[in-house]
């Protein structure tokens, strides 16, 4: 049973990413602060979810949360910046979107650095515990997915309208077939015996 807050604090946002293992694309964070009486039978942390149950999910969670905010710190900043402080730079930018300062935030896993004076807490499997956590979660999670679906549309072969750029054998093979696109994150193992690639 999710918790709907952590704090006591009225104002508390959660925040989460998704995207962090794919070997293509961006990491997209979100941050989601929700209204005391906030609820929905069917929220739960997003990798529990179908597609189909996100996709229900997330306009109920832009409509209703007191405030919501989805960053995208895209292949080359991750590359620049390394994959864990590229997701906790995409959460600071989420809770920088949101329109009104939190008094509390709470954040999926067990990095973060301090937004500003707001104190924080990580909890480690946030977004199966608490609601404002896994809202971010879908919201993290539905906003990448579209956007990879976009530009599978650019570079079929890699079918990323289905793997979603995480390193499944279906889209390391299609490196090695075609080589890397310009999506592909450079600082990733993009194949396990990394072959010289044609970046």
């Amino acid at each position: 049973m999710l918790q709907l807050n952590y704090s006591g604090c009225k104002l508390e946002a959660g925040t989460d990413e998704a995207g962090r293992g794919c070997l293509s694309g961006p990491v997209v964070a979100a941050a989601v602060i929700l209204p005391d009486d906030f609820q929905h039978e069917l929220l739960n942390d997003s990798k529990q979810l179908s597609e189909k149950k996100r996709q229900k999910l997330r306009p109920y969670i832009e409509e209703h949360a007191l405030a919501f905010g989805v960053s995208f710190i895209h292949q080359e900043e991750v590359d620049e910046l390394n994959v864990l402080q590229a997701s906790i730079t995409g959460m600071h930018r989420s809770i920088e979107q949101l329109n009104v300062q939190p008094e509390f935030i709470i954040v999926d896993g067990n990095k973060f650095k301090p937004y500003q004076e707001t104190p924080h807490q990580t909890i480690v499997k946030g977004d199966a515990k608490f609601m404002s956590i896994a809202a971010a979660s879908v919201l993290a999670k539905t906003y990448r997915d579209e956007y990879m679906e976009k530009i599978h549309q650019e570079f079929p072969q890699y079918n990323w309208q289905k793997n979603k750029g995480y390193p499944t054998k279906e889209h390391r093979e299609a490196i090695r077939q075609f080589g890397a696109t310009p999506y592909h994150r450079k600082s990733f193992k993009l194949l396990p015996e990394q072959l010289k690639l044609k970046l």
